[in-house]
C-alpha cells in the first residue's frame, strides 16, 4: 500500500474514530483535583504540547534545511525528498498536537488552575498550529523548487 492510499484511508476513517473518542477522552478529562497534582487533563495537555513542539522542532529544522543553512551539500532529490518528510511530519505531529489540545479545551469545566489543563490546551493549540505553519512553509517552498 502507497503512503498516498495510507493518507487518504486514514484521512477517511478520522472522522469515525473521533466520534467514538471524543466522549471517552471527555470522561476522562473530568476530574478536578488540586492545584499541583497531575491530573489527566494537564497530562493530556502536557502530551498535546510536546507532541507539537516535537512537530515544531522538526518543522523548523526542515525549514531551514530548505533554506540552504544545514546540510548544503546534499544536491538533487535526495535533499528535497528529507525535507517533505519532515514538512509531513510536522504537519502531522502539529495536527495531533493540535487536535488533542483542542479536546482539552473542550473537555475543561473550569478555568485556569482547576487541574482540567485548559492552559496546557490552548498553548497546544498554539504550538500545534505553529508546527502546522512551519510545515506548511517547507511545502510550499519544495513546490516551487521542483
Amino acid at each position: 500500500m502507497s503512503v498516498r492510499h495510507l493518507l487518504a484511508a486514514a484521512a477517511a476513517a478520522l472522522p469515525g474514530v473521533s466520534a467514538f473518542a471524543a466522549p471517552a477522552a471527555a470522561h476522562v478529562l473530568v476530574a478536578p483535583a488540586g492545584a499541583h497534582a497531575l491530573t489527566a487533563g494537564r497530562l493530556w495537555s502536557l502530551a498535546a504540547v510536546l507532541l507539537g513542539l516535537a512537530g515544531v522542532v522538526i518543522g523548523g529544522a526542515a525549514l531551514a534545511r530548505s533554506a540552504g543553512r544545514i546540510g548544503a551539500g546534499r544536491t538533487g532529490r535526495a535533499g528535497a525528498g528529507s525535507g517533505r518528510r519532515g514538512a509531513i511530519v510536522a504537519l502531522a505531529a502539529g495536527a495531533a498536537g493540535a487536535g488533542v489540545g483542542g479536546l482539552v479545551v473542550a473537555a475543561a469545566e473550569g478555568g485556569p488552575g482547576t487541574g482540567y489543563g485548559i492552559v496546557g490546551g490552548f498553548v497546544a493549540l498554539v504550538v500545534g498550529l505553529t508546527a502546522m505553519v512551519l510545515g506548511g512553509l517547507v511545502l510550499a517552498r519544495s513546490r516551487l523548487t521542483a
